[in-house]
């Protein structure tokens, strides 16, 4: 399998590319509208087709490019089942499977930073979107989202995950790259020795200002990321 992992500076997330080197399917998970003409590029340069598009969730602080792959490609775009995006060609419940040539990526429903977020599972790689981050967790404060329910996905299902399974979320602002389910296990601050309710008292009580293109980007990724 091919796998790219890219990096859009000005929101902090991660776009990954995964490539089957047999069939020359491609699909990409959480790509940034900005970055549209990179990932073509990339893809053209790999030998690759894009068959697939896929989001975690809605997200608040960039622009999807689902929509525009779509356009230029015909890929097929998903997104799970709860979503509110009416724009997607394929939705997705939890423990569905896709495959992309000779990948399969699991479909996980792992609610908490919104109430629609699914995390993605292909071998011993799991993308987490902003439901599980490295040393963090994503906030539960708007989009549908409840600690609660954020500390069940990642205690019921990610963390069930077996431990060397390596942590690919959509962001990061750190510094950070990659993880392991061992290494959230054991060191993630939010999660290391804490209890639900722990950890939904920190969640609730982190008194972050919204995303400064929450007003822009949530209407237009339920177009997909189109204007219209």
């Amino acid at each position: 399998m091919l796998f790219r992992q890219l990096f859009h500076q000005e929101s902090g997330t991660y776009t990954y590319l995964l490539g089957c080197e047999e069939s020359k399917k491609a699909t990409i998970i959480d790509p940034v509208l900005e970055n549209s003409q990179q990932y073509l590029k990339l893809i053209e340069q790999l030998d690759l087709n894009l068959s697939m598009a896929i989001d975690t969730h809605t997200h608040a602080d960039h622009v999807t490019a689902l929509g525009e792959l779509r356009d230029l490609t015909g890929c097929t775009t998903v997104m799970g089942e709860h979503s509110k995006a009416d724009c997607v060609s394929k939705t997705v419940g939890d423990g569905d499977v896709l495959e992309i040539g000779s990948i399969e990526l699991k479909c996980l429903y792992t609610p908490g930073h919104t109430n629609e977020s699914f995390s993605f599972v292909s071998g011993n790689r799991v993308f987490t979107g902003d439901v599980l981050l490295i040393r963090g967790s994503g906030r539960t404060d708007f989009q549908g989202g409840d600690a609660g329910a954020s500390w069940d996905s990642i205690q019921g299902k990610l963390f069930t995950l077996p431990e060397q399974t390596l942590v690919y979320p959509a962001h990061d602002y750190k510094g950070w790259t990659v993880s392991s389910i061992a290494e959230e296990k054991r060191h993630n601050p939010r999660l290391t020795g804490k209890n639900r309710q722990q950890y939904i008292d920190i969640m609730n009580n982190l008194d972050l200002p919204d995303p400064k293109m929450m007003d822009i980007a949530v209407p237009a990724n339920l177009r997909c990321g189109r204007s219209s």
